[in-house]
Parts: C-alpha cells; sequence; structure tokens
C-alpha cells in the first residue's frame, strides 16, 4: 500500500460517522468511501479504504464482539447497510432495506449479528448478519437522527429524531415503543447508553433534575442513556422509569486565541460520548470545537473539565462531529475526534490532552509541489479553499502540517514556491485570483490586483521580461510571477508591487514576432530553469518555445492535437548537459511527448522552426495526461499522471513503463517527486487524498489496460454527454473514445469539478468553461453534495433551451457535409480575391445565401430576404420583425408586428427613431393589442406617453378599472375636472351593485352627493349601518333624511327591545324630541305588562326609570312623571317641547290597521304610539281626542289577537275601573261632549265591565266555571263566524280573577245594548253569506273540473265548508229546502239588504264596537243560576235579546236551557 497519505475529511453532520475497534483500527466515513486508520498512542497510519457506496457513507460501526471485530457496517444516503471484511478490504453482503436515505446504523454491542439501521423516513431495519435475513419497524412517523443499540439488553434500541423527540424501542416485539422521552426541543444529535447496567444514584440536585434528588435504581433493572442535542442541553434519562434525570447545559467557553473564520457563525453538533468502565464520566462536544468531560458525581462547574488545556492550539477550531474510544493493550485510553476543521485528532482519556492530529482534506488535490529551498517542506492546493504545508522530514510529528484559508475563499488549483526565497509560496484559485503567502508568518497573504476571469492553471516563477525588465537599476525583481489561466491569458506579475497592473505577455510576444493574427489560447507555461527559454502550451495542441527576455519565438511543436495540460523543462542540476533541453509535453491526448530541444536553444534559427516529430514518445495511459515530474534524482526519470486513475513512472531515454501506481480512486491530477528519497512520490486526485508511495513497491509496471478500461467505457455510456470521436494514439493500440471530448475553450484537466463521486462530468463537459460551478463537499451532509450516477441525464434537462436562430437558413447551411463547408471557403476567396468568381456563386443567393454574411452589404440584404422568407413560412413573424428592424426599416418591422399583432416594449421602445407620427400610430396600435390580451394598465398607461390622457380615462373606465381612473385623473387634472365626478358616480353604481356599500358611500362623498351616500350605507338596514348613515346625513347638513334614517335605526332597536341605545341614537337630534317620548312610553309600557307576566319578553338594555312603581298608579300618570323628570315635556313646558308641537309632529306617524299576524312587540309599539298621542292630548286638556286615543291603544291589542294583555291595558289604565277617571295624581275627570268621544267611552267602559262579569263569574264556583267554560267552547265552533272582536275565545284565556267581588253592577246597560246587538246580527249574516258564495263558487268549479286530480286537495276550503254544512244542516229539517234551493241570486239580494241595514246604523256603532251582546247575555244567565246579584229585569232583558239575536245554530244550542 503506502507510506504515509492524507485521507478525505470524515463526513459532517452524521452521528455517528466513525468508529473504533478493540484492536485500534479507525473507520471514518468520507463523501462515499470509508477509510481505515490503523491508531496508537503516538501515531496513525492509513491503511486501506473501502469502497463501494454509490453517495454519502451516512454511518459507520465495528462489530465490537471477540473474533469478529474485523467485520464491519456501513449506511449511506444511497439506501443501502453494507457489511465488510475490513482484513480484506472487501464487501461481504449489501442490504436495500431502506428506500430513502439511511440516517444512522449501529452494531449491537450484545448481540453479535444484529445490526439496526434506521432512515429519514422513520424507518427502523434490524439485520441479521449471520442470515442475511431482515426486519423492518416503523415506530414515528419522523426524521430520525441518530440511534444506540443498548449494551445489556439485546432488544433495547434508542432512536432520536429531528424534533427533540427521543424513542426506547423493543425490536423482540415488532419495534414496540417502550417509553417516549420528551424534554429536548431541537435535534437529537447524538445518544449513548451508560457502561454500567444498573441506575446507580447520580448526584444530581432538585434544580438540575426533573426527578427527585438521588435518583436511585428501582425494582425494575434500567440503565442510564445520555442525549445530546442542538438545544445546547445534555440529557441523562432513567430507562426503567421512561424521564430524565439530569440536564447538563453546555459551558460558553472564551476562544482561546485561536483564529476562527470570521464568515462562520457560531454552529453547534452535540455529540455524547459515554467511555467503557467511567459510568461516572460523560464526554461531550461542546461550541466552536471544545471537548468537555463532565463528572456525573459533582455539581456546578467542577461538574466538568476541559480537554487539552495544558498548551495552546491542541482543540479542534470547529464543532465536532463524531467521538469514539479505544482501550489499546498497553492500557493507554484514546478517544478519537472528528470535525469541521478537517482534522482528526487523538486524545489520552487519562490526562485529557491531544496525542497526534492527523489532517484530512475537503476537496480535489489540485496541486503539490516541494519547496526547492526548504527541504521536505510539500505544499498541497485543495479544493476546500485551503492551502496545506506539510514539513514531510519532522520526526516527532508524522503529520506536520499548518492550514492556510485567509484571503483564499475559492478551490486552490495551482502552487509554485519561490525558486530561491524561503517560505514565499505563490498560489491560483479556481476564481482567477493570484497570490503570494509567507507561510512563515501568520500575516494574510498578498493578492495580485489583476484577476484572471477564470481558473487559474499553471504558476511559474521566471525572470521579468518587457515591460518589468526595464526598471531603474538594481530595482529590478529577478523573478517575477507568471500565470495562465482558462480564458487563455498568461499574466506577468511583480512580486514587490502586486498592487501594480499586471502585464499580458501577449503584446510583447505580437510585437517583437510581427504577428498580426490572433494568437491561440494559452493553456500552460514553463520556464527553463536557467531562465533562458519559456516554452508555452496552446489550446490547439501546439507548444511554443520563445527566447527570454524579448520572447522572440524559437520553434513551433505541433505534435499534440489537444489542449496541452502540462510542461516540464529536465532539471539541470548535476546530469549531463543534453538532457538539460528536454522538454516533456502532456495533453488530453494519452500520450506524453518528449522533445530534444538542444539545437534550437543553443543555435537560434533566424525564422522560427517548426517540429512535427518528438524525441521520445511514452504510450501507455488510457486517458488524457493531467500532471508530471522529473526525478531530481535521476537522469531522464518521469513520472507522469493521468485521469486512467494512475500513475507512471518512465524511462525516458528508453521508453520503458518502469513502475505504476494504482493506490487512488479515480483521476489524478497532481503529482511530485520527493526532494530526499528518490524511492518516493507524491500525488493526489479527486478522491480527495494525497498518497506518498515507494516506486519500488508497486506490483504493476504499465498503466492498466483492462478492467480500468471497461470501468471508464462504462462511464462514458453512463455520460450522454461524450461525443464518440475516433482516433487513435500514436501507439495504435488505444482507441481515444476514454479520452472524452477534445475540450477546446481551455478547458484543462488540472480543473476537476469538485463534485465528490461525480466522475467524468467535470473534464468531457462543454467547451470555455474551465470549472463548472462547485457543488462542494463542502456543503453541509445534508445537501448530499454526491451525484448519484443516475440522475446525471437530469443536469443536462436543466441547461437551457437554446434560443430560435435569427438567421436559420444561412446556419443551417453551415451543418452541411465537411467537403461543402471547405468548398464554400475557397468560393468566399474567389469571391473575395480574384476577378473572375465561379460560375453562379453569388453571395447571399441561392446555394450560397450563407455566403452573403461574409460579402459586402448587397449580398447581406439578399441573404435577410431569405431568412425573412423563411421566418415568414414558418410563422416566426417576431424574427421577422428582427430581421427588418435590423436592416434599417424600422417602420416596416413595425408595420409587420402591427398587422401580426407581434408589437412590444422592446420595439415600441425603438419605434420614436421612425418620427413622431410612426411611434404615436404604433402605440396606438399597441394598445389596442393589450386590450386584447386584458393588459389594460398596461395599455392605458401607453397612451399617456403619447399624452392622450382622457382616452387613458375612458379605457380604464370601460374596464371597470375606476381606482385606477380615479387616481390617474386626480393625479393629472384640476380637481373640478367633471370626468372625476362621473367616475365616482359609475364606480358607486358598480360597487353598490355588487353589495359594497361602504366603498359606494365613500365614493358618492368624494362626489359630493351626501344624500346618495347615506342612503347607501342605510340600504344594508342593520342597525349599525343606519345608524352610520344618520350619522353622516347629520353631518353632512340632510336634516330630513338624517332623522328619518334614526328614526328607522331607533325603531329596529326598540323591537330588538335594545332602549337605552334607540333613545342614544334620537338623542342625536332635538327634531326627534316626540320620537323619543314614544319610545319611552314603549319602554314603560313593554316593562309594565312584563311585571303582570302576560307579556314578559327579554330586554336587552332599560332605562333606570322603568323600575316597578306602585300597582295603584295608572300608566298614564308614570308616563308624565318621566316626561317632567327625563325629557322636560309638561304642560308648562314651550317652544319645540310644548304638548301642541308635539302632538302635530306625532299625527304625522302613521300606523297600520292590526292584523293578527303583527308580533306583540311591534304591537306594543303602536300601542304606545296611540298612549303618546293620549297623555299629549290630556296635557292639551282634549278629553275628546284622549279617550279616542286611549280606546286605539286599547283595541291595537284586541285586534292583534292579544286580549289577555288589551285587558291587563285596561287595568293599567283604569285602576279603578272607571273609565271617566284619567289620572288621581293629577286629578281628572272626563267630561265628553262629542258624540265620537262618547261612544269611544262608551266601549272602553263597555270592554272594562266585559272583563269584570267574567272574573265575577270564574271567581263564584269552580264547577260553575267548569260548566261555562265547557259552554264556551261548545259555543266556540259557531263563533268563528262572529266578527274578530267578539271571539268567544276570552273564555278560555287565563285573565286574573279580580280583587274587587263586591261591586254587582257590571253596567248592564252598557254591555246589554240593543243597537249594538242589532249591529253585530247582521255582521254575523253578512259573513255567512260570504261563505256559503264561497261554497257555491268552490262546488262550481269543482263541477267544471272534475278531472282534478285524486291527490290535489283544494287547501282549506272544503272544511270551510263542512262547517258551513253543519251548521246549516242543524237548523232543522224545516229549513232545509229552501235552504238547497237557494241561489246565486238569491243571497247576493239577501247580502245587499244587509248591507243596506249596516250602512243605516249610527258610524258610532260600527267605529267604537262593544262586546258581543249575545254572549254577555248567556254568561248573566250562567251567573243568575249561580249568583243571587243578577235582578230578574236583567235576566229578563238578556232573555229576550237571546230571543231576538241568538239566530246563530251554536247560540241556540247553548241558550235552550235558559229560554225552554
Amino acid at each position: 500500500m503506502h507510506e504515509r497519505s492524507l485521507p478525505a475529511s470524515p463526513n459532517w453532520y452524521c452521528s455517528r460517522c466513525s468508529d473504533v475497534n478493540s484492536s485500534g483500527l479507525l473507520g471514518v466515513g468520507a463523501k462515499n468511501t470509508i477509510y481505515l486508520i490503523q491508531v496508537s498512542a503516538s501515531s496513525c497510519r492509513v491503511v486501506g479504504e473501502l469502497v463501494g457506496h454509490k453517495d454519502l457513507v451516512s454511518g459507520f460501526s465495528f462489530c465490537q464482539h471477540a473474533g469478529q471485530s474485523h467485520i464491519c457496517v456501513s449506511s449511506s444516503n444511497d439506501g443501502s447497510v453494507r457489511f465488510w471484511d475490513s482484513d480484506n478490504k472487501a464487501l461481504i453482503r449489501e442490504h436495500a432495506a431502506h428506500q430513502t436515505p439511511v440516517a444512522a446504523v449501529h452494531w449491537s454491542p450484545v448481540d453479535k449479528n444484529l445490526v439496526v439501521s434506521g432512515d429519514e423516513k422513520g424507518i427502523v431495519v434490524c439485520h441479521w448478519h449471520h442470515t442475511g435475513d431482515s426486519a423492518s419497524f416503523f415506530p414515528e412517523p419522523r426524521t430520525i437522527f441518530c440511534l444506540t443499540c443498548s449494551p445489556h439488553t439485546w432488544s433495547t434500541v434508542a432512536v432520536g429524531y429531528k424534533d427533540g423527540m427521543i424513542v426506547l424501542i423493543d425490536v423482540s416485539k415488532k419495534g414496540e415503543v417502550m417509553h417516549r422521552l420528551r424534554g429536548h426541543d431541537d435535534e437529537i444529535h447524538s445518544l449513548t447508553w451508560s457502561p454500567l447496567a444498573s441506575e446507580d444514584t447520580l448526584y444530581s440536585r432538585p434544580e438540575d433534575s426533573e426527578a427527585t434528588s438521588g435518583v436511585s435504581a428501582g425494582d425494575e433493572k434500567g440503565c442510564y442513556l445520555a442525549s445530546g442535542s442542538k438545544d445546547q442541553t445534555v440529557r441523562i434519562w432513567s430507562s426503567a422509569k421512561g424521564k430524565g434525570v439530569m440536564t447538563l447545559k453546555l459551558p460558553y467557553v472564551k476562544k482561546r486565541g485561536s483564529a476562527v473564520d470570521p464568515g462562520v457563525k457560531e454552529r453547534l453538533w452535540l455529540h455524547v460520548h459515554w467511555p467503557k468502565g467511567r459510568p461516572t464520566q460523560l464526554v461531550s462536544s461542546c461550541f466552536s470545537g471544545e471537548l468537555v468531560m463532565w463528572d456525573l458525581t459533582r455539581t456546578g462547574k467542577q461538574r466538568w473539565t476541559l480537554f487539552g488545556t495544558s498548551s495552546e492550539g491542541q482543540n479542534h477550531s470547529r464543532i465536532i462531529f463524531n467521538l469514539s474510544s479505544v482501550h489499546l493493550q498497553d492500557d493507554r485510553e484514546l478517544l478519537i475526534s472528528t470535525s469541521m476543521d478537517r482534522e482528526i485528532k487523538c486524545w489520552d482519556l487519562a490526562s485529557l490532552d491531544c496525542c497526534w492530529t492527523l489532517p484530512t482534506l475537503g476537496g480535489f488535490v489540485y496541486a503539490l509541489t516541494f519547496s526547492p529551498v526548504g527541504a521536505g517542506c510539500l505544499a498541497l492546493g485543495v479544493g476546500d479553499n485551503m492551502i496545506r504545508v506539510w514539513n514531510t522530514l519532522t520526526t516527532q510529528n508524522q503529520y506536520d502540517t499548518r492550514s492556510f484559508w485567509q484571503g483564499i475563499k475559492s478551490k486552490v488549483t495551482a502552487l509554485a514556491w519561490h525558486p530561491k526565497k524561503e517560505g514565499s509560496l505563490s498560489f491560483g484559485t479556481d476564481d482567477g485570483k493570484v497570490g503570494i503567502y509567507d507561510v512563515f508568518s501568520n500575516k494574510p497573504p498578498q493578492i495580485s490586483s489583476s484577476y484572471h476571469r477564470k481558473t487559474v492553471y499553471t504558476l511559474a516563477w521566471g525572470p521579468p521580461v518587457p515591460p518589468m525588465s526595464f526598471g531603474a537599476a538594481g530595482g529590478k525583481p529577478s523573478y517575477c510571477l507568471y500565470s495562465c489561466a482558462g480564458e487563455g491569458v498568461i499574466l506577468q506579475h511583480d512580486p514587490t508591487k502586486l498592487s501594480g497592473e499586471a502585464s499580458d505577455i501577449d503584446k510583447l510576444i505580437r510585437d517583437t514576432n510581427d504577428i498580426k493574427h490572433k494568437l491561440s489560447p494559452h493553456t500552460d507555461l514553463s520556464w527553463k530553469p536557467d531562465g533562458k527559454v519559456v516554452a508555452i502550451g496552446n489550446e490547439d495542441g501546439c507548444i511554443d518555445v520563445y527566447q527570454a527576455p524579448s520572447l522572440k519565438l524559437l520553434c513551433s511543436i505541433q505534435q499534440h492535437h489537444k489542449i496541452i495540460n502540462t510542461l516540464r523543462w529536465h532539471h539541470d542540476h548535476s546530469s549531463p548537459p543534453e538532457l538539460h533541453c528536454l522538454l516533456a509535453s502532456g495533453s488530453s491526448n494519452a500520450t506524453v511527448f518528449i522533445h530534444d530541444l538542444h539545437s534550437v536553444i543553443e543555435n537560434p534559427p533566424e525564422s522560427p522552426v517548426v517540429l512535427t516529430e518528438p524525441y521520445r514518445r511514452l504510450c501507455g495511459h488510457t486517458a488524457k495526461i493531467t500532471g508530471m515530474a522529473w526525478s531530481p534524482h535521476h537522469d531522464a526519470r518521469l513520472v507522469t499522471v493521468s485521469y486512467d486513475g494512475t500513475a507512471q513512472v518512465w524511462d525516458v531515454l528508453q521508453e520503458a513503463a518502469l513502475s505504476n501506481y494504482r493506490g487512488h480512486v479515480g483521476y489524478l491530477l497532481c503529482v511530485d517527486w520527493s526532494p530526499v528519497d528518490p524511492d518516493v512520490i507524491w500525488t493526489g486526485g479527486k478522491d480527495f487524498t494525497l498518497q506518498e508511495w515507494r516506486v519500488s513497491k508497486q506490483e504493476f509496471t504499465k498503466p492498466p489496460k483492462g478492467k480500468k478500461m471497461v470501468d471508464l467505457r462504462e462511464k462514458k455510456k453512463a455520460n450522454p454527454k461524450a461525443k464518440k470521436k475516433k482516433a487513435s494514439g500514436p501507439g495504435g493500440a488505444v482507441s481515444v473514445e476514454t479520452n472524452g471530448e477534445p475540450v477546446t475553450g481551455g478547458q484543462k484537466a488540472v480543473t476537476g469539478q469538485e463534485l465528490s463521486g461525480e466522475d467524468e462530468e467535470d473534464e468531457v463537459s462543454s467547451t470555455n468553461s474551465p470549472v463548472p460551478p462547485p457543488a462542494t463537499f463542502e456543503m453541509q451532509r445534508k445537501s448530499s453534495a454526491v451525484v448519484k450516477s443516475k440522475d446525471k441525464p437530469d443536469l443536462n434537462l436543466l441547461k437551457k433551451k437554446k434560443p430560435r436562430s435569427m438567421l436559420p437558413v444561412s446556419t443551417s447551411m453551415d451543418h452541411r457535409p465537411k467537403e461543402d463547408l471547405l468548398q464554400d471557403c475557397i468560393n468566399l476567396a474567389s469571391v473575395k480575391y480574384s476577378n473572375a468568381p465561379p460560375a453562379g456563386c453569388v453571395p447571399g443567393q441561392g446555394e450560397h445565401i450563407h455566403l452573403g454574411l461574409f460579402s459586402d452589404r448587397q449580398a447581406l440584404y439578399r441573404m435577410l430576404e431569405a431568412e425573412e422568407e423563411g421566418h415568414v413560412e414558418a410563422g416566426h413573424y417576431d424574427s421577422v420583425v428582427y430581421v427588418r428592424l435590423w436592416s434599417g426599416d424600422l417602420e416596416g418591422a413595425l408595420q409587420l408586428a402591427t398587422e401580426k399583432g407581434e408589437l412590444s416594449d422592446h420595439l415600441l421602445s425603438v419605434a420614436p427613431m421612425a418620427g413622431f407620427e410612426v411611434w404615436s400610430r404604433t402605440v396606438e396600435a399597441f394598445v389596442k393589442q393589450l386590450c386584447l390580451q386584458e393588459q389594460y394598465l398596461k395599455a392605458a398607461s401607453h397612451l399617456l406617453s403619447i399624452n392622450k390622457l382622457y382616452e387613458a380615462v375612458d379605457l380604464l373606465r370601460s374596464h371597470k378599472l375606476y381606482r385606477e381612473a380615479i387616481a390617474l385623473v386626480k393625479a393629472r387634472l384640476p380637481a373640478d375636472e367633471p370626468v372625476l365626478t362621473e367616475l365616482y358616480t359609475c364606480w358607486a353604481a358598480t360597487l353598490e351593485k355588487d353589495g359594497h356599500f361602504s366603498a359606494a358611500a365613500k365614493c358618492y362623498l368624494a362626489a359630493g352627493a351626501s344624500f346618495d351616500a347615506a342612503k347607501v350605507i342605510a340600504r344594508k338596514n342593520d342597525v349599525s349601518s343606519l345608524r352610520t348613515a344618520a350619522n353622516l346625513a347629520r353631518i353632512s347638513g340632510e336634516v330630513a333624511l338624517a332623522q328619518s334614517l334614526a328614526l328607522r335605526c331607533a325603531k329596529d332597536l326598540a323591537a330588538a327591545l335594545d332602549w337605552v341605545k334607540a333613545q342614544e341614537v334620537l338623542s342625536s337630534q332635538e327634531s326627534l324630541l316626540v320620537h323619543r317620548l314614544h319610545l319611552g312610553v314603549a319602554e314603560l309600557l313593554a316593562a309594565m305588562l312584563a311585571d303582570s307576566q302576560v307579556a314578559s319578553q327579554p330586554c336587552v338594555s332599560s332605562h333606570p326609570w322603568v323600575s316597578r312603581g306602585e300597582r295603584h298608579v295608572s300608566i298614564q300618570d308614570r308616563v308624565r312623571d318621566v316626561w317632567e323628570r327625563q325629557f322636560g315635556v309638561s304642560q308648562k313646558s314651550a317652544g319645540h317641547r310644548s304638548a301642541e308641537t308635539l302632538l302635530q309632529e306625532l299625527k304625522s306617524v302613521e300606523s297600520p290597521t292590526p292584523t293578527a299576524n303583527i308580533p306583540l312587540k311591534q304591537v306594543q309599539l303602536y300601542s304606545s304610539l296611540h298612549l303618546t298621542r293620549a297623555v299629549l292630548s290630556w296635557l292639551l286638556d282634549d278629553d275628546g281626542q284622549l279617550i279616542k286615543e286611549l280606546w286605539q291603544a286599547v283595541a291595537w291589542f284586541r285586534d292583534a289577537g292579544h286580549l289577555d294583555v288589551s285587558a291587563e291595558l285596561c287595568n293599567l289604565l283604569f285602576p279603578d275601573g272607571d273609565v271617566s277617571v284619567c289620572s288621581r295624581k293629577h286629578p281628572k275627570t272626563l267630561h265628553h261632549t262629542e258624540t265620537e268621544a262618547k261612544a269611544a267611552a262608551d266601549s272602553l267602559q263597555a270592554f272594562v265591565h266585559y272583563q269584570h262579569l267574567y272574573e265575577h263569574w270564574w271567581s263564584n264556583s269552580i264547577q260553575i266555571q267548569n260548566g261555562c267554560s265547557r259552554s264556551a267552547v261548545d259555543s266556540s265552533p259557531g263563533d268563528e263566524v262572529k266578527d274578530k272582536v267578539v271571539n268567544g275565545g276570552v273564555s278560555e284565556e287565563g285573565v286574573c280573577p279580580a280583587t274587587r267581588l263586591d261591586k254587582q253592577d257590571f253596567g248592564a246597560s252598557l254591555l246589554l245594548s240593543e243597537h249594538h246587538a242589532a249591529c253585530q246580527a247582521t255582521q254575523r249574516s253578512v259573513i255567512e253569506i260570504q261563505e256559503r258564495l264561497a261554497a257555491m263558487v268552490l262546488q262550481h268549479s269543482r263541477a267544471q273540473r272534475p278531472q282534478l286530480d285524486s291527490g290535489e286537495k283544494e287547501p282549506d276550503a272544503p272544511t270551510q265548508v263542512s262547517n258551513t254544512g253543519e251548521s246549516s244542516n242543524s237548523q232543522g229539517s224545516a229549513d232545509a229546502g229552501p235552504e238547497d234551493q237557494e241561489t246565486l241570486l238569491s243571497l247576493s239580494s239577501k247580502m245587499s239588504e244587509h248591507q243596506k241595514r249596516l250602512a243605516d246604523l249610527p258610524d258610532t256603532i260600527k267605529m267604537y264596537p262593544h262586546p258581543d251582546v249575545v254572549e254577555c247575555c248567556l254568561v248573566l244567565l250562567h251567573l243568575s243560576k249561580a249568583s243571587p246579584s243578577v235582578s230578574e229585569s236583567l235576566q229578563q232583558e238578556a232573555k229576550d235579546l237571546l230571543r231576538k239575536y241568538g239566530t246563530n245554530p251554536s247560540v241556540l244550542k247553548a241558550c235552550q236551557r235558559f229560554l225552554t
């Protein structure tokens, strides 16, 4: 194998990516490889690698059982789990049980065959090593971060998740969850079990722990588990109890002098490790690379100790990812740590000091070079943005390296030591930077102010050439720094003055050699050690040799036909002079050429010589050559490295292959021979490693032709970009299809694309891109830097689609067969230089269209015409427009674009060049086009550009973009612009239609139409809208509207019984006083009715003054009191508070006619309106009006069917039962003069008596009451035909028994009024006739429509008919005959007769009806049976009236017992 080597950096952000076995073999996952490193207390050595994963290694674990400790297991983001034999470096078995990247893997410390792995989806898999079986469980649907098998119970596994949850599962019971450990609130980075199989007491203060102080083992046998989380705490858990027993917070440790990259913010990865045999000691990582030893038996600051405090610089400088420990035979206990600082350190657990440090590499090794001055000082340029300088000769520390990162910030692709000045190292980077480090100081590097545009390929120190060599005498530098980069330029930098401008040597080459043509881009340069000549390699494969200092061209070597990657002159110390002029060159061909330039250098020719034959040819590599080095110890011995993955040592003069090294995986990029040991060579490559090896110990002498070639061919197939061009190398044996595409645009071999695992992708990629964008391995693990081979085609799909050519016809002509293209050149030359062009060759026409581009303008116009036709045929009008535009036909181009609807912003921007008219026309056309595309705002903006403001506004308005139109008008036109009002009005109408009332109101307000604004808000018709509308109207002076809206709002509130708010709404307007009075009365009435429990409804809010008054105070008295106190209205008040004014205002309020379906709340409002008028009339001493209004107030309840409420109202109005006594508080007795008032008073009094009559009857005897209620029920069917007022239903309404039973006078004269009896009888007859007529019409229509569907019933009518039928039949068979024979005519004549009779009656009788006289007679007669208080004469009167008017069948039936 190899001697010393620097491996790739261990992977970041993995919970267990390294492990060490009992014999001290450390395995570390780095990229998709596992490096095996033998460790001891004093040193370490990379002894091998396990290669095979297709993606990043995410976990690694050794089997810790005797006899099997060489077996190990690894997991990867490719979803596989692989078992390896570390002795043979061979794969034993692969399991593909996971579908997603595996996050963690662990070999059980108890069962030597059990391996447990977990993936990002949360699936846990158990693998059995001896049988190859596996079983999957899914304990939690969360992302697994880490898992650890218990060292005491084979079936217990602890799993840590991304969200901070830890779960203990039992794999013997199908992954059943034993405990869920909750406490962490961020990612679980690591879990570790205590090495002791019991829960012995750990010291813990109550405030430290979630459990009691001093946790001791219970009956169950448990074990402690430690967890480290991103939340900066380590927690210790009891697995028996399933809860936490201790929490350790990470200490903040001050940085100790180590420089930290300022671009890196404080990260944290908290790894915990419980070393074997130390049950009270726990090791954890900390912030920024510190390691902490926790003593779990101590408290406070004594609890933790830092590692590496004995001397400076022992610690890691960045966060630590993994820890593993080993007990060696010599009784040393070692701890191995891996970190983000790309170092692996070994610690002695006894002293906590660092034993050794192994640097690792996080990128391709692009350059390596030994210092010519400092013996054994090796510099590495690495793709992880760092330079390493390794003193390879120190004895005590084999890996004595220093890292340099300041000022680099990109991959280091080239290095060169100063030939004389010790410690001066120049570097070049991937982003074109050139700088010089002094490696012995801590200063940042000097950076050249001249940057290359692309990757720096080569650096070389050499003598200055003009203009730098002309300095003041003695002031010129003896050496300059030359840099060659991907854009093909070589710059000369002055090392003493890097801030100055670097010079491009091409100018000197042109001037000296009088060259007019373009120079081929340069790709490499090499100064002969004596500084006399410089060899420059070019992209076309040619090598030019120039003489210093004037850079006169001596010769041109034209043997390679591909890009030159590396040039090296033979050294000139202690070797024969004839060898000093040997130049070795390597290109993207696989053959190495050696040139002997002795004659050319010693005897410079007059004019440059062209050499086409090499001095020696070294054949054997199978891919491009990337680097080479002559042995400083031998004559003409050369080592070369290649993309075939091997390094080859040659005896140049014999053209013999001596030794082939195959220790790397993938391409090699750089090589150097040890300056002290002739047998040792160092190589670096794309596998992120640097390797030292001995020439004499290699088993192969020649590069491989077998498997490697096959592998490369496979890779080629997988990589669709590689074009397979046939060409055979000079050896003839090798087909060059393995070399990849000839890279022409400055793509040089050294520049690998740093995609770990993406083998072929970088070099075979397109031209002109020296280093594709770095998807570096340095990115965090989660971003999976490795690109899977199966994904490769997708990278190509991501490339942008090539834009359509503007000149497709002529372009296609340039893709014809090679012979035609060569003939084109002859034709063109003939046209240009000879007087007689070949027959039929007219550039720009026919067969020669494409030549129009290379001939005169006429030819070009001919070509463009043909192109235009082609575009029109293909329908690519936009291209036609551009062709016209370019040829100067601007108007034509615009015309075409207008016709085709292909105008664009760009065309519009050039339109003004054709003049204002054209521009204006184009804008208008574009506006039409935009409107068709519905881009109205853009269209309006374009109209503004030609000052068509009104048109722009119209356009916006017509597309209902009112908001924008208004903004435009307000911004550009005067405030009184009529268009503005019009816009607001239109917008308001639209908004109103869509139901956006408040927005519409704003528009109306802006347009000055406050009336409309208030109206539109009121349309919503809810309380808040009405109130707002009223306020708005009031503020804007619309008084009448404000009043009507306030009134509407108050009515709604009152209907909802929210009295306080209703009064508030009205109080804002003085003129609404009378309505406030009305609501006050309504509130009082509602409260008093609620008190007496006839009509109690839940009230939203009420005033304090409605609280219960004394029972015997009448409602009108209370109203007067409230008015005086609250509203200042009395007999004395004047002005707008005078009763007269108020009454006048109130008269204008209409109240509808009562019907049975008006809700009680509304009935109360209407009734209280009449009460209000009555009280105002009282204040004016208008008795007539007063009594009429009181009658109306009572009648409202009665007519709406609320008889009990109307009776209660009578009680409230006349507590004494006397209608003439209006008030006791303000003594007032009523005297009526006019007949109407008298009739009203009589009617009221009659109803009061009617009520007393019933009360008296009910209170007399319960039996009689029962009997009566039965007779009343009997009488009810007939009562349906009575006037609504006298509905017999009263007998069933539960009116309270009267308190006064002593008064026998029921006002019989009022109740038994003959006039009213006659009127009521007539009204009953009319209703009866109407019903009969209706029945006849119905029968007639039935007869007309016999086909009426049996399912279709006539609604309601039949029941009425049967009722009437019953009543008419029950009149006895004597009447039956004529009844049946009644005709429409006879009924009509009866009807007119009754109506005439009704018309003759006085109006007062009809206006102010009395209770049903017939009903009163019946009640009196019933009462007379039980009470002696009814006089004989009264009984007689009642009987007479019954005989005369009791014609209704049900009445006849009821009065039979009294009249027989």
